[in-house]
């Protein structure tokens, strides 16, 4: 940390955290029982059963595991064929005062499996892409219905662990509109109404132009009557003075979608600057609070399943594990960034200044540390700074936190689910190091299960490193490519290790969609996306089912405990073992390689 105000700034935020957690977890446990009763149950109450009303729906009515997992995916596709004619249809629609055109078919496709699969990585600038309708109803809406699955798929799984002899794990149906009438829809409410306040604007009046204080002169590409680019005899394109006089002002429905982008750690952002913009991010207790949203119903559902399982003990030792985790990565991206680039030093930046390069000053390096920490610890992927231009050490901090499956804390639902089975690995190689059956919460784990818990384990960096080779040895995969070296290779990396993490920030210097209009980047992002998402979900769900089919075991004197301190060492242990040996050598080649390159005074 570089200062006292460092300190204390982390300090209220996990102190917030904290105090977060168990209130939380306690309403999120009666919002995951059909027939639990909430304090907003007078208002919202009529509401859920005029929904169950209309779909035909029988609140308490269960499902198996396979069943559940064919309702997930039979919403998901639906949802994603719907938000995908929206972003097809944008010209015609209502809500367009800019005008802007519809979405070509790759980025539409790619846009639309993005926001289905929780990931929201933008291959486009949002204020000079998407119209105020498909802002407002064709990406808010997923952002509600995705954030929604994956805390219904968080509570199948807690179902099956805490239950026995049982043949269901819930209703995705009944999940799906409690979550989104008790949970998200109140509380994206009442924080739009707070980031308002703080000065976030909420509209849907047309872009304003306002006259700059001084004009400023661009290179642009010259182009002829037709718009066709114009090339001198060399063969390149020719240039054009270009006077800039006027700044557009962008307006439009913004606190109603940070809102939930926030809570459901979606993180797409309404402008292309994201969190950095100043409408989306107006003041440092804006930036604060949205922060603490992005880490709120993960932090709690720890304490949720603690509270299921009747072990309130263990939920706290995972949540103290995420914890460890998290705060390792804080302090090295704060260390690194505070140190700087020793280049920088050289021209005459203060080394007392840090790294500031694509930095908002209104933050300055510790909350953009944090900020980038948080949102790539949970896949949530919105952003105050340009992780690009961080040092090597801090994108690795960055990158670290996306290849373990965005477990440190995580998604809502999707970091719960995800660190339970490397819990489930943690315990199986414990009871192999003393030579007994292992056993999780009084349930015996069995071949079938460790198979289930390898396949979500290899699926990921299975997806990660393929996809990455794939690209950085292809003429298209470089073609996107702004920087070279190890950092460019960083930016394919990171790419794709978002994409597959469902997080959806980025490396800002890879162009996904290059000016020759090729789309293998948008495909081969949304391929990445809808394997991290879906071939995820159904063997977590069939370890739900298969765990809930099982009658307890009363632990014995060689039972592991998973409350202790020894638990925890274990758990951290395994991610890092597990992230370590997957993901090293690329990691070495890329962020590493540059770190010591940049020692070197060596630039990419």
């Amino acid at each position: 940390m570089s200062s006292p105000n460092d300190w204390f700034q982390l300090t209220l935020f996990v102190g917030a955290l904290l105090l977060l957690t168990k209130p939380l977890g306690i309403y999120l446990t009666q919002v995951f029982d059909p027939r639990g009763r909430t304090f907003l149950d007078p208002l919202v109450g009529p509401l859920e059963r005029l929904i169950y009303r209309i779909a035909g729906l029988d609140p308490e009515r269960e499902q198996s595991w396979r069943g559940y997992t064919a309702s997930l995916l039979a919403f998901s596709a639906v949802g994603l064929l719907f938000t995908y004619a929206i972003l097809r249809c944008q010209h015609l629609l209502p809500l367009n005062p800019q005008q802007l055109p519809g979405l070509a078919p790759a980025l539409a496709f790619n846009t639309a499996v993005s926001f289905t699969t929780n990931t929201n990585w933008q291959s486009y600038g949002g204020e000079g892409t998407m119209s105020y309708f498909s802002q407002a109803v064709g990406l808010t809406l997923p952002n509600f219905t995705s954030a929604a699955a994956g805390l219904g798929v968080a509570a199948a799984l807690v179902r099956g662990l805490a239950r026995q002899h049982a043949t269901t794990v819930g209703s995705f149906w009944t999940d799906l509109v409690r979550i989104t009438c008790y949970v998200l829809a109140p509380a994206s409410l009442a924080f739009a109404v707070f980031l308002v306040s703080q000065g976030m604007i909420q509209n849907f009046k047309p872009y304003d132009t306002a006259r700059t204080l001084e004009s400023l002169t661009v290179q642009v590409p010259q182009t002829d009557a037709a718009g066709r680019p114009v090339f001198g005899a060399d063969g390149q394109p020719l240039q054009a003075d270009k006077v800039i006089a006027t700044q557009t002002i962008v307006q439009g429905p913004m606190a109603s979608q940070v809102a939930i982008k926030m809570l459901g750690t979606n993180g797409g952002g309404f402008t292309n600057a994201n969190a950095a913009h100043p409408f989306e991010n107006p003041t440092p207790l804006a930036n604060f609070f949205q922060m603490l949203a992005i880490f709120a119903l993960p932090s709690a559902l720890t304490y949720h399943f603690g509270r299921a399982v009747k072990n309130p003990r263990h939920g706290w030792a995972i949540w103290t594990a995420m914890f460890v985790l998290f705060l390792a990565g804080v302090l090295v991206a704060t260390w690194a960034e505070a140190a700087g680039n020793p280049l920088h030093h050289e021209l005459g930046v203060a080394a007392a200044d840090g790294n500031l390069e694509g930095k908002e000053q209104r933050f300055g390096v510790f909350n953009s540390a944090l900020f980038a920490t948080i949102t790539t610890a949970a896949s949530c992927g919105a952003v105050n700074a340009m992780h690009d231009s961080f040092t090597p050490l801090g994108g690795l901090v960055t990158l670290f936190n996306l290849q373990t499956g965005e477990v440190i804390f995580g998604g809502v639902g999707a970091g719960l689910y995800g660190m339970l089975t490397y819990v489930i690995l943690a315990v199986f190689i414990a009871g192999l190091m003393v030579g007994r059956t292992p056993e999780y919460l009084g349930k015996k784990i069995e071949a079938r299960d460790v198979k289930l818990v390898m396949l979500v384990l290899m699926l990921l960096p299975a997806a990660i490193l393929g996809l990455t080779a794939w690209a950085a040895t292809s003429d298209w995969g470089v073609a996107g490519l702004n920087n070279a070296g190890p950092h460019g290779f960083s930016e394919i990396l990171y790419a794709y290790s978002s994409a597959v993490g469902n997080n959806g920030s980025a490396f800002a210097g890879l162009t996904a969609t290059p000016a020759d209009g090729d789309m293998r980047y948008n495909v081969t992002l949304a391929a990445g996306m809808l394997i991290g998402r879906f071939l995820m979900i159904v063997p977590i769900l069939a370890l739900a089912g298969g765990f809930a089919a099982r009658k307890h075991i009363p632990a014995g004197p060689g039972t592991f405990r998973t409350e202790g301190p020894t638990f925890v060492v274990l758990l951290v242990g395994t991610v890092l073992l597990v992230g370590a040996l997957t993901f090293l050598p690329a990691l070495a080649i890329g962020p590493v390689a540059e770190h010591f390159a940049m020692q070197a005074h060596t630039l990419f």
